[in-house]
């Protein structure tokens, strides 16, 4: 009667399924530029990686804050604390579903069920801190490319109008053959990011290594044919200051679009752990089973008496034949 009473609080996760992404949807240069960022990843079953996330030091340390369980668990040391939580916590994956188990006990009923709900909470946190799918990964990696861009695409429009270009001198020169040269040089960049990306994970001697330096030796010829045709017509500069300025331009436009995809994919990612089961306050306590405890007390305790019963009539009928009684005749004679 005296032990305090445990409820065991329980939510059930749907970790994320891979989905096709738009990125491989996309044609041409955007392709290949999708292509680059995911075949770096390298991740493994998304279970597993929320399990890992779920048992980590990071999240223990957020519940103990949350909650002050070093308080509740009368613990001295942050360690001590975290020991007692992995005790009081079971994390588990179903074998046939594959969904994800959380259960908490506490001597709290609602504070049981809010901490398993909590572990929810800190999963979707520390996910969105870390770079952990795909998506993600590509959405980071343009993100980045697109700053760096942004900036010599403004540096190349500076530049542009210190030339003095003009409509007029747009209309001298052909513009088509600018414009192609700029794409040539940013299909060739993208090219080359994605060789990059290959050489990572497979080796020079693989068909899509092979493939990719071909499509980039051919992208390089074209483009010095380019260059050298613009050279033998005496082109001014102000052409090749157009045809940096469209370079760059293409190329932010290249890498504004997969961006943008992967904003899309992550979005569609969206809540990566999706709760099938939300964790309610338990009506009904875990443990301890008092009437099961007194039962099988009572049981244990009629088996030990029975037992002393047994072995005291044994103890005192071997006594018994050990020491004979007394004779009639001696007795008469006394």
């Amino acid at each position: 009667m005296l032990l305090p009473p445990v409820y065991v609080a329980r939510t059930t996760l749907l970790p994320p399924q891979q989905a096709q992404s738009l990125s491989g949807l996309a044609p041409g240069a955007l392709s290949a530029l999708g292509a680059l960022a995911g075949s770096a990843a390298g991740l493994k079953t998304p279970t597993d990686q929320f399990v890992g996330l779920l048992q980590s030091e990071t999240i223990a340390d957020r519940l103990i804050d949350a909650f002050s369980l070093m308080e509740v668990y009368g613990a001295k040391f942050r360690e001590d604390a975290r020991r007692g939580l992995a005790m009081r916590t079971q994390i588990s994956v179903g074998r046939r579903d594959g969904l994800i188990v959380i259960q908490a006990e506490d001597s709290d009923a609602k504070r049981a069920a809010d901490l398993t709900n909590r572990y929810v909470v800190e999963l979707r946190r520390l996910s969105n801190e870390l770079t952990l799918t795909e998506a993600q990964q590509r959405r980071r990696f343009f993100e980045t490319q697109l700053e760096s861009t942004r900036g010599q695409l403004a540096q190349a429009q500076q530049t542009l109008q210190a030339s003095g270009f003009s409509q007029g001198a747009l209309r001298a020169e052909p513009r088509a053959a600018a414009e192609g040269y700029a794409r040539l040089r940013a299909e060739a960049d993208a090219a080359e990011l994605r060789l990059r990306a290959l050489r990572t994970n497979l080796t020079g001697n693989a068909p899509e290594v092979q493939q990719q330096l071909e499509l980039l030796a051919g992208l390089r010829d074209r483009i010095s044919r380019a260059e050298k045709t613009s050279q033998d017509g005496g082109s001014s500069t102000y052409l090749t200051v157009y045809r940096e300025f469209k370079y760059h331009e293409m190329l932010f436009e290249l890498f504004s679009r997969q961006y943008e995809l992967a904003r899309v994919d992550e979005a569609r990612e969206g809540a990566m752990v999706q709760v099938v089961d939300a964790a309610q306050p338990p009506e009904r306590r875990a443990r301890p089973k008092r009437a099961q405890i007194v039962l099988t007390t009572t049981a244990a305790a009629a088996v030990f008496i029975i037992l002393v019963v047994l072995v005291r009539q044994a103890w005192r009928r071997a006594l018994y034949l050990r020491v004979p009684p007394a004779s009639p005749r001696s007795s008469a004679s006394s």
